[in-house]
């Protein structure tokens, strides 16, 4: 009797732990992983995880090691010890890193040195903040010195006004030696002021330690060229964009081979986030958005000869694959992630296409919990083309029951919906909720071809905006929707999205949320730190009265203009230090709908930029974002 009645409870506890959820305050418990590479004697994976902390309103990090075919893994103080120092030169002799340096005048005392107290800051062109940064005369430079104590550093971009590393988020994948240690090359766009916020013209130089001599490699080229890295032969490998200012670009694959440079991935409706030489040279590994997901491809390198370059997908599932660590024998290692899960590291074997999970950072947690379903959904567009929309169904979804609905506006506008797990857009979050999530690969998505992502550039409320209706009047022919209790949601061109719907939306929607979101196209023309994004986007400026491209994007479509027809409440978060959507937007957008009379809330981040990153901040956000939910849907 007493075996039985204890059998009784732990099941009964296994059924209680399996009904827990996800909840804003676990998700910000969940350790965050970072694969930093193999160790230098290929026996084990080096990581790192972030765990974030409420009450110190910061994250703690530390080091693991874990074996390449799985195992207990270790904890590690210095990384230096098992991992190789890629800025260490092949031959040992030298050391490459970048440091800030000081080269225009820009505050009031560098200009008057006897006024030190002023606080004034003086420009004479654009680029005079970026992100969330305000520019004050330093930039990146790539320096190198011997690999020696005491050596003096030697300034690759000596006076130069530009940034190697990228601003704002290059680091020291930026520079890398070549492999017979007599060159560094770089990432740099050698252009300053307004040239500078108008361009996307990135460079890869290289820089001849004997004679001090930089020549461009990608100077034909008018995209972005990024992503430097050699191939085992030694031949020049990067990812390459041809139309200058053109963020969202295709992104291809370019190997210069004996002076000819080979475009492996020209022939592939795709566009590659990342890639990887195989250990043999034979192959480059790359990862790409494809279906909704993320997965790993394989190219064959041919060289000079006749056989043709053949892209093969390698990976597939309802997963992502996130990003590269090494090789081990047939096995490559990646993390992956899913809308279920925070990243974690995997090895993938070549020859028997079979995963195994390695690190379990958050398993135990994942495991005790009532997971969300994911659920591909096809649904045919106003022009008849057939989208993908990922469908998100609560934990112990009942289809007899009927539940409020989101429908999810990506932002971007191009970046891929995938599998991925975000910290604060968290679908599982939603879900666990009670909110059923619609998520469309709407226009401009990567990952369905060429044509589907360039569609929406110039047409931001036009075809896309439909889209976003297809997908949301297909769900809500399900039983189990609500469709008096319908919200739209989204960040950025998805905020952007959410305005525009809050004009037209013919009452489909009972409430709005919008985060970092443009609502007025033509202040955001004019306050926006990357020029070359609205140029590319709008087609031009809203003062070209004679272009008719430009007119349309931002008069026709423009939010703005439709606030005579918002009559939803509506939630608006913005951060203070965003550069990208500046603060006006929000203000104009929640100042529009206080004087309309209509319920709305302004959430202001005095100190995030087009993110939210603090713990606390986030979680702000997060019991924000369902408090409005449940006041209003």
């Amino acid at each position: 009797m007493k075996k039985i009645l204890l059998l009784t409870l732990i099941i009964m506890s296994l059924n209680t732990m399996a009904q827990n959820v996800m909840s804003p305050e676990l998700l910000w418990k969940l350790g965050r992983v970072t694969a930093l590479g193999i160790s230098k004697d290929a026996k084990n994976i080096v990581y790192k995880v972030a765990t974030p902390s409420a009450e110190e309103n910061k994250s703690d990090s530390k080091f693991y090691t874990i074996p390449v075919n799985g195992g207990v893994a270790t904890e590690v103080k210095d990384t230096k010890d098992v991992l190789k120092d890629k800025n260490i030169s092949p031959d040992s002799k030298h050391i490459v890193y970048d440091e800030a340096v000081k080269i225009d005048k820009v505050l009031g005392k560098d200009f008057y040195p006897e006024l030190e107290k002023s606080n004034v800051q003086v420009y004479n062109g654009l680029d005079y903040r970026h992100w969330d940064k305000w520019n004050e005369g330093k930039f990146n430079h790539v320096f190198y010195k011997e690999n020696t104590e005491n050596s003096v550093g030697i300034d690759l971009l000596k006076d130069e006004n530009f940034d190697s590393p990228q601003k704002p988020f290059g680091g020291d994948e930026d520079y890398i030696w070549s492999p017979d240690s007599k060159n560094i090359l770089y990432v740099c766009k050698k252009k300053s002021g307004t040239a500078n916020a108008t361009s996307t013209n990135t460079n890869i130089y290289e820089y001849n330690l004997a004679t001090r001599k930089t020549i461009n490699r990608t100077e034909e080229n008018l995209g972005y060229d990024t992503n430097p890295d050699f191939s085992p032969s030694g031949n020049l490998t990067w990812l390459q964009m041809k139309r200058d200012g053109y963020e969202a670009d295709k992104n291809d694959i370019i190997v210069d081979f004996k002076g000819i440079k080979i475009n492996l991935t020209a022939n592939w409706d795709g566009t590659v986030d990342d890639f990887r030489w195989s250990l043999d040279g034979k192959k480059v590994y790359f990862i790409a958005p494809i279906d909704g997901t993320k997965q790993l491809f394989e190219v064959n390198f041919p060289g000079l000869t006749k056989i043709a370059i053949t892209v093969k997908q390698v990976t597939n599932g309802d997963f992502d694959v996130d990003h590269f660590v090494g090789f081990s024998g047939d096995n490559i290692i990646l993390t992956r992630s899913d809308m279920n899960h925070a990243a974690e590291i995997f090895s993938f074997d070549l020859k028997k296409k079979s995963w195994k999970q390695l690190s379990n950072v958050n398993t135990k947690t994942y495991n005790s919990l009532a997971l969300s379903k994911t659920e591909r959904r096809y649904v045919t567009t106003t022009d008849g083309k057939k989208m993908l929309v990922w469908v998100i169904l609560p934990p112990n979804f009942d289809a007899t029951k009927k539940y409020p609905t989101l429908l999810y506006c990506q932002g971007g506008p191009q970046s891929a919906l995938t599998q991925f797990y975000s910290f604060r857009w968290n679908f599982q979050l939603m879900a666990a909720n009670g909110y059923i999530v619609v998520a469309p690969n709407r226009r401009g998505m990567q990952g369905h071809g060429v044509e589907w992502n360039e569609q929406i550039s110039k047409d931001w409320g036009g075809q896309v905006i439909d889209d976003y209706l297809s997908a949301i009047d297909d769900v809500s022919k399900e039983n189990y929707v609500d469709k008096s209790r319908l919200g739209c949601v989204g960040a950025s061109y998805g905020g952007y999205s959410v305005f525009y719907l809050a004009g037209i939306h013919n009452n489909r929607f009972k409430t709005f949320i919008a985060h970092d979101g443009v609502f007025n196209t033509q202040s955001m023309y004019g306050t926006t730190e990357e020029v070359f994004f609205n140029q590319w986007e709008f087609g031009g400026a809203y003062w070209e009265k004679d272009n008719a491209v430009a007119q349309k994007s931002i008069t026709k479509f423009n939010p703005a203009n439709f606030v005579e027809k918002w009559n939803k409440p509506i939630l608006i978060f913005q951060g203070g230090n965003d550069f990208r959507v500046p603060i006006g937007q929000g203000q104009e957008a929640f100042q529009a709908a206080q004087l309309r009379g209509i319920k709305s809330r302004f959430v202001y981040f005095p100190e995030e930029n087009h993110w939210v990153l603090k713990p606390q901040n986030a979680l702000v956000w997060q019991r924000e974002f369902y408090k409005w939910l449940k006041e209003t849907l």
